[in-house]
């Protein structure tokens, strides 16, 4: 028998994929799915695409049940994970794919979630930013980052760690499928509304990724990060594409900030330098834990260009959640996961 592996929250997006990425791990089996606002209902009525639990249902949070696992994964709204946490085993490893435990900063948090508590911070679980492995590998206690910081983490943080762009002036526009929004029943997420429409929303700083983007920067950097950030809501129902785009270093090329993308990800089974010429789609990345990056230095605006594209609900949430978690538990980091899209 391999380990076991519990889903906390398991009837939203992020949830149902975990389950999709946990029915098919190598290494771990389903132990407990719970979901306080469906419990007693079958998974399939909010999964239909896992058939495999269409005899399973949803059982209600109860942190006892939860630690009969070697994992638990945490899925529940923001201000919610902590408390749940705080009742499992310190043996456990538990992976919080909510934004609980990602700010260092008290008061951050309080900006810009506020709703609770600060419950603290636990190792970030970006797992291919500098220096960021060792602190995952055995740890019981894992913040997954949100969709938004992964993208733009991966695209940014090379060039500020190589003084390649300026810290203080970095300017993000990164359009996001519906998704990311969650599952809840939103007006302005209602197809008719969504379709043949793009907009801007939580526009001038007031996105709560905000600090978490300027935080994981500001480490790779060495300096504070000043972010500029306009989240986009694009009609599709999933995927990221992040342009990142930060002042160029007096003399920096488009070459050196090729390399040093290249000299960060080349070994890294998820993260894919385009080759040139070629400029990341969100399509390419879908159903999968893979990250796109392409790059641009804009010479009449003296600025880097990078884009990213992620799958919001794979390397942006499930599937970062269960590389954390083979990370955590010992297991081959890419157990589970592909870095292959599905298409068209």
């Amino acid at each position: 028998m391999g380990m076991r592996a519990s889903v906390a929250g398991a009837s939203g997006y992020a949830g149902g994929e975990l389950l999709r990425l946990l029915l098919s791990h190598p290494e771990l089996e389903l132990a407990v799915i719970t979901a306080a606002s469906k419990a007693g209902a079958p998974v399939t009525s909010a999964h239909p695409h896992l058939p495999q639990l269409a005899t399973t249902t949803f059982a209600p949070t109860d942190p006892a049940r939860l630690a009969a696992a070697d994992v638990v994964f945490v899925a529940l709204p923001h201000g919610e994970s902590a408390a749940l946490a705080a009742q499992l085993p310190p043996d456990v490893v538990v992976v919080d794919l909510g934004a609980d435990h990602r700010l260092a900063d008290a008061c951050a948090w309080q900006r810009y979630y506020g709703s609770a508590e600060h419950a603290g911070s636990w190792p970030y679980g970006l797992p291919e930013l500098p220096n960021a492995r060792p602190a995952l590998a055995g740890a019981r206690r894992i913040a997954s980052p949100g969709c938004y910081p992964t993208a733009v983490a991966l695209a940014l943080a090379p060039l500020l760690a190589a003084g390649l762009v300026a810290p203080d002036d970095v300017v993000v526009v990164a359009a996001s499928g519906t998704s990311g929004a969650g599952r809840a029943a939103i007006a302005d997420l209602m197809a008719s509304e969504v379709m043949g429409s793009v907009s801007a929303y939580k526009a001038g700083g007031r996105h709560q990724h905000t600090p978490e983007m300027e935080q994981s920067l500001s480490a790779a950097a060495g300096h504070a990060v000043t972010l500029s950030f306009t989240p986009v809501l694009a009609p599709m129902p999933r995927g990221i594409l992040a342009t990142c785009t930060a002042r160029l270093a007096d003399g920096a090329t488009e070459a050196q900030l090729s390399d040093a993308l290249h000299a960060a990800y080349d070994d890294e089974p998820f993260v894919h330098v385009l080759p040139p010429g070629a400029w990341p789609r969100t399509a390419a990345t879908l159903g999968s834990n893979a990250c796109h990056l392409q790059v641009a230095a804009d010479g009449h605006a003296g600025r880097a260009v990078v884009v990213a594209t992620i799958d919001n609900l794979g390397k942006g949430a499930a599937g970062q959640a269960v590389q954390n978690g083979n990370l955590a538990l010992g297991l081959p980091e890419a157990a589970g996961l592909t870095a292959h899209g599905v298409a068209p």
